[in-house]
């Protein structure tokens, strides 16, 4: 595939929209120390000891030259050995410790790592599972798959290398630059200059590259979306020789990909070689303006010579304020100004020496290396600043709104027609309802709903149903037909409250259902798609998805009312054969066949069947046919259904046009009346 035109051309984006969170960085922090409350300060206290050994060696080094000049004019070696070997010592054993504590805390922030995206992935897919359906609409699913994969890796690199460094180089920088302006404040000045220099650099391109990180990571998730899409529509691109125009579309999303991708490494890759050999520079710059101030004898004020000169001061001031005491005289204490100034006037400051000089030169390299480490974690925190705002996103959707309260429970019913609450299974099922006052009301689950001048719309001023009314009786079987799009799968989505109605009720055994629970209301409720989902397990298991307790023979009587099991009894293994990418070694028929078996073992009072025989030949059909008459049996049914021949004996058929309901009755009633009902069976009849 070609690339199309390089970066720098016309086809470059011009400039990013996008800008990353920069309250995303704390709040990872704040999450880490809810999660390890104890592991992540003993992380840190080891990070810091680290660090704060990394920056003593510059102390080590001068008092050792100093002793090295006093043995080079004394000539006493056995005093040079007493002095110098200890400093040793000690600085051998605090590299020992620093050892132990770099391979703890290394060990640390690998667990810490590792179980911080486990609790993230979890509390993702927990948030996931509490979305509306509206949202699975509206976002591409392989988008969504790429937060747990793409946008939840970003974060490993920065929880496991990138924060541990940053925080040891920041350690490491406040406690050269205290040594630093201990020793000289002439120095210091020079490397401080070079590194705001850095620091204005670094701001600018780690800027451009954060902004192209954040054009990456949804140019990601999109290229993904737009792949999976592909994938699971592979059979449709072929039948139509679409293979062309898939590759033009790819090589498009996938230029947007690289495009961004190129611009965010290009800032960040560039990055880290500029500074480095600034930080060179800025050595040789050191070095220059040392030897200067050496060769000219330029006073070395430090804050060592600084308390030194504070220090002499104070004593000739006690002197002169002892005398002024003990002989009363008010003229020395009037004269304490002008001593003041001559005492600093004739304290004495050195210039700078070589044993500054050299452990100074190692520093201001420190000083640098340890703000270039710091820009080339640029590259990594930032992109994880920008997985991290992806799946935080995710994570602060709105759950799917539930005020329910009314619930569902097992009850059996005495000689008087009182309903009595159990815990065990008794295979009848009430409506627990507490009210205001405090009291319980029980109604027995019958399957009575009804939907009374609803009026419904998947957007804002787009109403799908206009006005509509159903009355679905226990045990009646009321179907719905007409043209596609017309709004029969709308109104089964919103007895499953899979969406909230505009206007109007809906009542479900006389109890208006935003009252009750939504997990309760859909456990009452038994759905068969036009969609068919097969999860990765065997038969039996994907049979009893339908109600998790459901033993292996009530699996089996399931699938013989469905009339799934004649085929699965074929299978190489039966009902435990394995079943894998939603059934695809299964005919669409027969995975059809396994679903109205799984909506048959949850036993449901009322039945929804969206095109549920839509994807069965004529034959199997007539086998399916039976077993769901006896699965609708005693059942409050809603049918959707293109063939009418499924639906001739309802109770009721109501024929919708866009979202209006215009017949309604029998099929007997429906054919006298001659209208649009008539027309549909008579050309369906004649087609078939």
């Amino acid at each position: 595939m070609s690339r199309g035109p390089m970066p720098g051309g016309r086809n470059m984006p011009r400039g990013p929209k996008g800008k990353f969170n920069p309250k995303t960085f704390g709040r990872i922090i704040k999450m880490l120390f809810k999660f390890y409350p104890v592991m992540m300060p003993v992380t840190i206290l080891c990070i810091l000891f680290s660090a704060v050994t990394g920056a003593m060696p510059a102390i080590f080094q001068k008092m050792v030259f100093e002793d090295i000049g006093n043995f080079v004019s004394t000539g006493d070696w056995e005093l040079a050995k007493r002095t110098i070997l200890p400093k040793i010592f000690i600085l051998i054993a605090l590299y020992i410790v620093s050892i132990i504590s770099i391979t703890l805390y290394n060990q640390l922030m690998v667990f810490i790592t590792q179980g911080f995206l486990n609790k993230m992935r979890c509390h993702m897919f927990e948030t996931m599972q509490k979305l509306p359906i509206k949202y699975f609409d509206q976002n591409k699913h392989g988008d969504i798959m790429s937060h747990y994969t793409n946008d939840i890796d970003t974060m490993r690199e920065l929880i496991s290398r990138s924060l541990p460094s940053l925080l040891q180089a920041i350690v490491v920088v406040s406690c050269v630059l205290g040594i630093m302006l201990y020793y000289s404040f002439w120095m210091t000045l020079v490397v401080l200059v070079g590194v705001i220099l850095m620091a204005v650099f670094s701001k600018k391109v780690g800027g451009g590259s954060a902004k192209y990180f954040m054009r990456q990571q949804k140019a990601i998730g999109k290229a993904e979306g737009f792949v999976q899409e592909m994938m699971s529509g592979q059979k449709v691109i072929k039948v139509f020789c679409h293979e062309k125009e898939c590759n033009d579309q790819f090589d498009k999303v996938n230029e947007e990909l690289f495009n961004d991708s190129y611009r965010a490494h290009a800032y960040a890759n560039c990055l880290g070689p500029i500074i480095g050999n600034m930080g060179n520079i800025l050595y040789v710059v050191v070095t220059t303006v040392g030897g200067l101030i050496i060769l000219s004898g330029i006073p070395n004020y430090s804050i060592s010579t600084l308390i030194s000169c504070f220090g002499t001061v104070i004593a000739e001031i006690g002197d002169k304020l002892n005398v002024a005491l003990t002989s009363g005289g008010i003229k020395v204490l009037a004269d304490l100004p002008d001593l003041l100034v001559n005492a600093l006037a004739t304290c004495s400051i050195g210039g700078l020496s070589i044993a500054v000089m050299v452990p100074f030169l190692n520093m201001s390299r420190q000083f640098t290396g340890n703000i270039n480490q710091v820009t080339q974690q640029i590259n990594t925190v930032v992109m994880a600043l920008a997985g991290a705002d992806r799946v935080f996103n995710l994570i602060d959707q709105k759950a799917e709104d539930d005020n329910g309260y009314v619930t569902l429970v097992n009850c059996n019913v005495d000689d008087e027609g009182n309903i009595i609450e159990t815990n065990e299974r008794t295979g009848r099922w009430a409506w627990k309802h507490p009210h205001s006052d405090g009291t319980l009301t029980y109604t027995l689950l019958q399957g009575d709903v009804t939907m009374t001048n609803v009026d419904f719309g998947y957007e804002e001023d787009k109403l799908v149903l206009h006005d509509v009314s159903v009355y679905a009786r226990p045990g009646q079987k009321v179907a719905f037909v007409g043209a596609t799009g017309a709004g029969k799968t709308t109104i089964t989505n919103l007895i499953n409250r899979f969406y909230d109605i505009e206007d109007g009720k809906i009542r479900y055994d006389g109890i208006n259902i935003n009252k009750i629970k939504k997990s309760d209301l859909r456990r009452s409720l038994g759905i068969v798609l036009q969609e068919t989902n097969l999860f990765t397990g065997t038969v039996m298991e994907n049979i009893r998805y339908g109600r998790l307790d459901a033993t292996d023979e009530e699996c089996i009587e399931a699938a013989r009312l469905s009339g799934a099991d004649d085929f699965i009894t074929r299978l190489p293994k039966g009902y435990q054969t394995e079943l894998s990418n939603n059934g695809s070694n299964l005919s669409q028929g027969q995975r059809q066949l396994i679903a109205i078996a799984r909506a048959a073992v949850a036993d449901p009072p009322v039945m929804i069947l969206d095109e549920a025989t839509s994807s069965i030949d004529t034959r199997t059909e007539l086998i399916v046919q039976r077993g769901m008459d006896k699965l609708m049996e005693g059942r409050t049914v809603f049918v959707i259904a293109h063939r009418l021949s499924t639906i001739m004996n309802s109770d009721v058929i109501m024929v919708l046009d866009k979202g209006k309901i215009i017949e309604r009755g029998s099929h007997e009633d429906l054919i006298a009346q001659k209208g649009t009902y008539y027309q549909l069976y008579t050309g369906s009849f004649e087609s078939e």
